[in-house]
């Protein structure tokens, strides 16, 4: 799609030249595309989607207001303002991904040097850390995104990018394919000692990487300009497919917070207008006056404020007098909007609630597996999306290992399998593996173990325990037990 294979001189030359057809070029193309996505809705969800769970919500730019004389609204800056944020969101954004990730995956295929072979890749604690921030990324932006590429020693590596700095441009209306991306993101350089942010814009297309500076509506070119996805020596090599990996929420690629941030809204107005009540004492009685010998209403609250006692004055048209008007705070109504809010939060993004009364004194399995059911279900459209942008990564990464001679595993059938962080019952699950025994494989059982992580690991160990068995009985000439029953005593 792109012409940007020429040189840094060829370049700088172009730019010179007049543009006679008046067809945009590929450079006008990139920053349109840029100023589009800035003015979009997605980029001002994708941004409120992070502040959010960052803890910057719209409740930190509250006042309190009152009518004016002339009818308009006016700041009042003398009375008490809270800001409360109760980030619900967070809560639900770290829950879901928890739920889907944070426990290790298995791959298995019965290929078992495949699976040796992407161990150091995708099986480790870095891996599972950086899969995890990617996850946060789609949940609070849509889409998460990660970068294969090459480190300065030449080894295969994976990078974060933050969502809302790409801009895919994508091949087909599934958004399945990308035809090149836009990256853009801020830097801060030093002219003399004047701190200055530069946008720096990256193009990653089939011919490699390209970089420029954005400044107003026109794109500069920055050395080296152009540059391969891969040098082996001094060889560049280009990847067959952009290597831009998707990893998205839902197939609409839409945050989860487009779900709740009306609710979240609310519960943060409704905890500050609570505590603004309790703050304000004097406010809880309104003052009725009679012969106040004061000038206004406003020295009367000092003094009040002050000195805890108010003057009043007598006439002959009678006596002076204060009296009150109790204002009574319902906190019962502040309580159960709080409760609703709250549920209504986990019930629209489809999380779980830790305190159900169904975890009380009858947390039987059933009841667990209903109180998961919505977070399940979510997670299982979350995981279809996470199976298809698995399956580019291990492209590329079979890719790396045919390249450096490790073997061919372009085409190897494998399966991916995301280890659900739901709370059980483990004796029902126990009894369940135990009574699957003789109709089902050791290896389904042992996956389905409450106490296993490492699959492979654990049939290893039963190997090799059932080996020693057979050399420790076979050498007294005696039956061997069987795997399910431990060796009778009185026989030794």
């Amino acid at each position: 799609m792109f012409q940007f294979d020429q040189t840094y001189e060829d370049y700088l030359l172009s730019l010179g030249r007049e543009n006679t057809d008046q067809r945009m070029t590929d450079a006008q193309f990139v920053v349109q595309e840029i100023h589009r996505f800035w003015r979009s809705k997605r980029c001002r969800d994708m941004m409120d989607g992070d502040l959010y769970y960052r803890g910057r919500h719209a409740i930190l730019h509250k006042q309190r207001t009152a009518i004016g004389e002339n009818g308009e609204l006016i700041t009042l800056d003398n009375l008490p303002n809270s800001r409360i944020v109760d980030n619900q969101f967070r809560k639900l954004v770290d829950q879901k991904a928890n739920y889907l990730v944070g426990q290790p995956f298995v791959i298995r295929s019965e290929d078992q040097a495949f699976v040796d072979a992407l161990r150091p890749y995708l099986l480790t604690k870095k891996f599972a850390r950086l899969i995890k921030a990617v996850t946060r990324d789609a949940l609070c932006c849509g889409t998460g995104w990660l970068f294969p590429y090459y480190d300065e020693n030449g080894a295969l590596a994976f990078r974060r990018l933050r969502p809302y700095e790409v801009i895919p441009l994508w091949a087909d209306e599934e958004h399945t394919r990308l035809d090149a991306a836009i990256r853009v993101y801020d830097m801060t350089e030093y002219v003399g000692l004047t701190e200055k942010i530069v946008h720096r814009v990256e193009v990653y297309d089939d011919t490699g990487i390209h970089y420029f500076t954005l400044s107003g509506g026109s794109l500069t070119p920055v050395e080296p300009f152009s540059a391969p996805y891969i040098m082996a020596g001094e060889q560049p090599y280009n990847w067959e497919r952009i290597p831009l990996i998707a990893f998205k929420y839902n197939a609409d690629e839409t945050p989860l917070l487009t779900r709740c941030r009306s609710m979240q809204d609310g519960l943060n107005a409704i905890e500050s207008q609570w505590q603004d009540q309790m703050q304000e004492d004097p406010r809880n009685t309104i003052m009725v006056l009679v012969n106040y010998d004061g000038e206004n209403l406003g020295e009367f609250r000092r003094n009040l404020a002050t000195y805890g006692a108010v003057k009043v004055r007598s006439d002959s048209s009678g006596g002076g007098d204060v009296r009150t008007l109790q204002i009574e705070v319902n906190a019962e109504n502040y309580q159960t909007l709080v409760a609703q809010f709250k549920k209504a939060i986990i019930e629209n993004c489809m999380g779980y609630d830790a305190k159900d009364d169904r975890l009380g004194g009858n947390a039987n399995e059933m009841n667990i597996k209903s109180m998961y059911s919505d977070i399940e279900l979510d997670a299982n459209g979350m995981e279809t999306e996470y199976q298809a942008a698995f399956e580019e990564l291990i492209w590329f990464i079979t890719c790396h290992i045919s390249n450096t001679g490790g073997g061919d595993f372009e085409n190897e059938p494998y399966e991916l399998i995301f280890n659900r962080d739901i709370l059980i019952s483990e004796s029902s699950a126990i009894a369940d593996c135990r009574n699957s025994m003789g109709v089902i494989s050791n290896e389904t059982i042992v996956a389905n173990h409450p106490w296993v992580d490492d699959v492979q690991g654990e049939l290893d160990r039963l190997a090799a325990e059932k080996e020693a068995n057979l050399d420790l009985y076979g050498s007294f000439g005696q039956n061997v037990p069987p795997d399910d029953e431990p060796p009778d005593d009185k026989n030794e």
